[in-house]
């Protein structure tokens, strides 16, 4: 089963971090590299963008509002549209926080990414919640997606150098992750996982970069049953969104692409819409102060 995606946006440097706002009825996502972040509005198909201090890599609902952010080494809110950026707390490992989710509890997970090539296993994943971050998990490199099944006790997890998807058990009450073991194995697909999201029904959907110009959907049984083609190479993130959460947006990159891709994938780093993909996504958790 295959959908055909549309750019619905220019293309940006590093797309990242899409998240649907059903009370603005939008589409957040930042160009990490650009150090932007926009807001997509398909009823107008306006996409609008402001300029914010370091690279924002993650972005989440609040319990009230504006946003919350990872940028840098740093987690906290920003306001919109005057992207005003207030610290919560401080993650460590790595060269800087990359992808983040909010848990049912109304916590934030973000991880951290290191040099895969000098610093193997220099990342680690950390919840945010009131008093500060916790460590969760260590020894990752490329800290990427990250979502919950629908009744929120299994957290999907991507450690981008493994080329897999793992499940942990995850218990909302406390925040704890147990039980690691491999959801999808994506080592003989093209590409490597980056972000990913759980539909309504605990689909998971895996954006393949570094080549893989698709994303992929597995059953929760991890059984792969649907894929969306792109015409770029590098899928990096997820989320749906639109009135009825039906509509699957795709965030992508020009990463390491030299002039010769750009002429051959010229639509690489826009944000791209796939109108329907057979089921509902979920709205995002918010996250509690």
């Amino acid at each position: 089963m295959r959908s055909d995606a549309l750019a619905v946006t220019a293309a940006a440097r590093l797309g990242e971090a899409p998240l649907w706002d059903a009370a603005a009825a939008r589409l957040m996502w930042v160009d990490l590299l650009a150090g932007t972040v926009h807001a997509y509005d398909p009823a107008r198909d306006r996409d609008e963008s402001v300029a914010v201090d370091g690279p924002v890599a993650a972005l989440a609902l609040l319990d009230g509002p504006g946003y919350l952010a990872a940028a840098g080494h740093e987690v906290g809110t920003l306001t919109w549209p005057d992207a005003v950026f207030t610290h919560i707390a401080t993650v460590h490992g790595g060269v800087r926080t990359n992808d983040g989710g909010v848990d049912p509890a109304g916590r934030f997970l973000i991880g951290t990414m290191s040099d895969e090539a000098s610093d193997p296993g220099g990342a680690a994943l950390f919840r945010v919640e009131r008093g500060g971050a916790r460590l969760v998990l260590d020894g990752a490199t490329i800290s990427n997606g990250l979502d919950w099944s629908p009744d929120g006790s299994v957290l999907y997890y991507v450690d981008t150098p493994l080329e897999r998807v793992d499940a942990f058990d995850y218990d909302v009450g406390t925040g704890a992750v147990t039980n690691r073991r491999v959801f999808a194995d994506l080592s003989a697909v093209p590409g490597r996982p980056d972000g990913l999201c759980v539909d309504a029904d605990g689909g998971v959907w895996v954006a393949m970069a570094r080549g893989g110009a698709a994303v992929r959907r597995f059953d929760p049984s991890g059984s792969a049953d649907h894929v969306v083609e792109l015409p770029v190479p590098h899928a990096t993130s997820v989320a749906f969104g639109g009135d009825s959460l039906r509509d699957l947006y795709v965030t992508t990159s020009q990463l390491r692409m030299t002039d010769a891709d750009l002429e051959q994938w010229p639509l690489a780093g826009a944000l791209f819409r796939v109108d329907s993909v057979g089921v509902r996504g979920r709205e995002p958790h918010r996250y509690v102060r």
